[in-house]
This record gives structure tokens, sequence and C-alpha cells, in this order.
């Protein structure tokens, strides 16, 4: 454990170095004065000892410009109780009255490690949650069955389809199985294959060489050498054309490129992920899909179940929804009504997660009042 001691009492100081030697599992730096602390101490230290009483900088001020960053140990020979209680709100611990026996410091020190410790494991339990918490709005069984699975495949390197209806939040997925893999810090490139037009798709997707061809003033990197190291999405598969179905399949195969206009092969390494609503096997026998791409494309299929399936979620996603909605828009903070979110949670959703946003955004944009009623949902005027 690293621990600076900041001690303007040469004697106090070197006391406290030489009675914390012996305690093989600390590692002790010392600084004069909060000054010199405040440029000496980094993210490696882990527990401040310090005095309250310096000159210059003082204890209290020295606390708040390290900003609760480190346990802190605050240690005086003349404190008051107002001192005390301003060390006890910047969220000090341990105050310790001069002259304290060295057993009384380490129980203290240790007490600090503990807490630390238990600080380290809710801030990595957390940051676990929120690779789910910060992309899907909802929670369901059904939600978690897919996720424990999707979080299974992450762990490897094996090329993820996603099938299920337009609406159901495919490249939600794709992006929580790149969170979860170990290219999480990597690029996460998605593409929309029918967005693209097809006389684009080649050049968009491999890149080229300056002079390829009429508007190429110089080279440019394409989507698969974007996502290096990272992981690629590939939406709306099915819309592919033929025509470059076996140069994305020679990419996957040898795990290499070439730019348009250009000869040399460029290295690549990643994750594929896809997603289709269409009935991709049903291309395939139509001969308007590649058998051989298909089989490569789908090692691990996950199938979404759309949100009538996923009903739990219904009302979560409404109404963290109509939260953000109001932030963006900068309106009153506005509810639903218990009318309203019944008949939220009785209507089919053929456009599954993105027909509901749509309706929570209509109805806080539109509504009069800041509890919104059945009727501000307008989905009477809908199809079941």
């Amino acid at each position: 454990m690293k621990i600076a001691i900041v001690e303007d009492d040469i004697n106090m100081r070197k006391s406290l170095e030489i009675s914390l030697d012996e305690y093989t599992e600390f590692e002790i730096i010392s600084f004069k004065n909060a000054k010199d602390a405040i440029k000496g101490i980094d993210d490696s230290f882990e527990l401040v000892i310090t005095d309250i009483n310096m000159p210059d900088i003082d204890g209290i001020e020295f606390i708040k410009k390290l900003d609760s960053r480190f346990e802190i140990i605050v240690i005086t020979g003349n404190a008051t109780l107002n001192r005390a209680i301003d060390a006890i709100r910047l969220g000090v611990k341990d105050f310790l009255t001069k002259p304290f026996e060295v057993d009384t410091l380490v129980n203290a020190i240790n007490r600090s490690a503990k807490v630390q410790k238990k600080t380290k494991k809710i801030s990595m339990k957390t940051q676990e949650d929120n690779k789910t918490d910060s992309l899907f709005l909802g929670k369901s069984k059904k939600l978690d069955e897919i996720l424990s699975i999707a979080k299974k495949a992450a762990n490897s390197n094996a090329t993820i389809m996603l099938l299920g209806e337009s609406g159901v939040g495919k490249e939600l997925f794709a992006k929580f199985v790149h969170k979860n893999s170990k290219r999480e810090k990597m690029p996460f490139i998605a593409i929309n294959m029918a967005a693209i037009p097809e006389n684009l798709l080649e050049s968009e997707l491999f890149g080229y060489e300056k002079g390829a061809f009429t508007d190429a003033v110089s080279t440019k990197k394409g989507f698969f050498e974007l996502a290096d190291k990272g992981s690629i999405f590939l939406d709306e598969l099915a819309e592919m054309p033929l025509s470059l179905q076996a140069k994305i399949l020679r990419v996957l195969q040898e795990k290499e490129l070439v730019r348009v206009g250009g000869s040399k092969s460029i290295k690549i390494d990643i994750r594929v992920i896809c997603a289709t609503n269409a009935d991709i096997f049903q291309r395939v026998q139509d001969k308007k899909f590649r058998e051989d791409l298909y089989y490569r494309l789908n090692t691990i299929p996950l199938t979404i179940p759309p949100l009538r399936q996923r009903k739990e979620e219904i009302s979560e996603i409404a109404i963290k929804t109509l939260k953000k909605i109001c932030a963006k828009y900068d309106l009153e903070d506005k509810s639903f009504s218990e009318e309203a979110l019944a008949s939220l949670f009785s209507y089919n959703w053929p456009g599954n997660i993105r027909e509901l946003i749509s309706v929570v955004e209509r109805a806080a944009i539109l509504s009069d009042e800041n509890k919104i009623s059945k009727d501000d949902l307008f989905l009477q005027s809908r199809k079941y």
C-alpha cells in the first residue's frame, strides 16, 4: 500500500517514517508541506496521512485539492471541533490527535485499506453492470437470457449473426458484444448496408487509393480498415449485393483486403457482427445470398425477441425515454398516467422499441399537461 505522509514538523515526520518502516506492506513517501505533496501525489498512492496545521496551505485546503481521490487520515496536535467537522465533511474517516500510539495509526491505515478494497469491488461491479445498463433501458427475463448468451459469445472471436424484427435493437446488442469482448477499447464501426448506394459500397467498405476513380483525390481507408483490432457491425446484411459478397468472403477468410484501385494486400484483425430482419436462409435458397458466406457469418446466430415478448421492459423504457426527451427539448418534467402506462403495456408494438421511443417522443412534445394521458399516445390510431 503506497502511503503519502504530509507533515511540516520534521521530528514528527521522521518519527512516522521510522515507525511505519517496519511494516513491509507499506510504501511510505513523505512531503514536508502540502505544496510539495500536491505536486508529488499521483494516482499510484492509496492513502494520505496529513497534518491540519501547516504553513501556506493548511490541511483542510489540501484535502479539498485532493478532490476525494484518496482515503485520508488526519493527524493534529491542537485540533478544534470546527476543524474536525470540516475534515469529516470532506470525507475524512479517521482523525487522530497527537500524541498517539503507532498501533492506533496502523489500525486506522488498515481500516482505510478495507474501505478502499470494498470501494474498488463496488466500482468494478458497477463498471460491469454499466456494460449492460448503459445500453439497455429495460429489463426482462427474455432479455437477460439473450444477453447471457451474447456475453458468452463475446469472449470468442466467432462471427455473430443477430436475427430479429426491425426495431428490436440489434445494433445495441452488437455494441453489447463489443463492450463485453477483449476488443472493447478498440473501434466499433457500424454500417447499414441498405443505406449506402450499391456503386459506393465497395469503396466505402474497403477504401480506395488516390486516382482509383475521378473523385479519388487522396487515399482513403474503408470501414474494414478503420475497424482494425476492433469490431465491425454489418446491419441489413441481406441487402448486400451479390457482386460484393465474394469480396467480403475473401476478407473474412484471408483476414486481408485490397483497396479499390490498389494492388497491395492489407492485413486486418476484426470481429464481425452482422444483422438482418429478413429470412436470410430463404435468400440463400433463392440464390440471392451466397451459401458459403452465409455459413461463414452464421457461426453464432442470436435471435432477439420482439418487444411484445418482453413486455416487462415497456414501462421502464417508456419512463426513461420520457425523462431523456424532456431534458433534450428543455420541457418541464412529465410523467405517464396509470391509464397511459396500461395502454403502452397492452399495445402490440409491431415496430418494437423504435416505435415505442417514437410514440413517447411525440407524446412528450405534443401533450399540453405534465401528466401524459392515454389519448396523448394516439395508439388507438395505430394498427395492432
